[in-house]
Parts: C-alpha cells; structure tokens; sequence
C-alpha cells in the first residue's frame, strides 16, 4: 500500500538524470531499475507543469494551485502522455494512469512550489 506513494515520491523528488532506456523486455528489470528509466520521463512533464503554472499571472496573485496546475494541462499533453505510457509499459497496463492520478498528482504542488523557489530569479 505504501510502496506505491514511496515509489512516486522518489521519482517526482529526484534529481539524478535517468537512463534513456528503451523498454525493450521491461519484466527482466528490476524495480529500481525501472524507477530509473522512468526518471527523465517524470522530470519533463514536471518542468513542462511547472513552468507553465509560474509563467501563469494567476500564480503571483496567490491562485489556486491546483487550478493553475489543471489549466497547465493542455499545454503540457506530450510529455504528461509520454510519462503515462512508458509508465504502463515498464510496470503494465493502466499503472500510468494510476501513478499519474495518485502519487504524482498527490506531490505535484509541493514539486511545484520547490521548482519556483529554485529557478526563482
């Protein structure tokens, strides 16, 4: 139950890059091994979210977060699609989504929030 809120955290919360490993036979990795590749996916569509929702006026201004973050979505599809589907191929169908929608969603502001003070100006 815990495991999959621990694994998202490392994942949204780290700052190693990850290998560009192509899923070739994703069950002979192991799971630290996927968390690996899944890396640099998670990264991008974290900056993407992220600069989109400092770059909003609204964020200055003390919006929602979670609007802002909502709104962000259509300009940030790609790499949000991109980061769902090698999650399902590396952990199996419907995990992307699951992962998305739960620990990912659940870390997103306070990523957000450490992302803005760390490329404040």
């Amino acid at each position: 139950m815990i495991l999959a809120p621990l694994t998202g955290a490392a994942l949204v919360l780290s700052v190693a890059t990850g290998p560009n490993v192509a899923p070739h036979s994703s069950t002979q990795l192991s799971v630290q091994q996927k968390n690996a590749a899944m890396q640099q996916f998670v990264r991008t569509a974290t900056d993407c979210i992220a600069r989109t929702v400092a770059a909003d006026p609204r964020f200055r201004l003390q919006a929602d977060l979670g609007d802002l973050i909502v709104d962000s979505m259509p300009a940030c599809l790609e790499p949000v699609h991109a980061m769902i589907d090698h999650y399902d191929r590396y952990f199996g169908d419907g995990a992307g989504e699951t992962f998305f929608m739960g620990p990912y969603l659940d870390l997103l502001p306070t990523v957000i929030i450490k992302w803005v003070r760390d490329h404040a100006d």
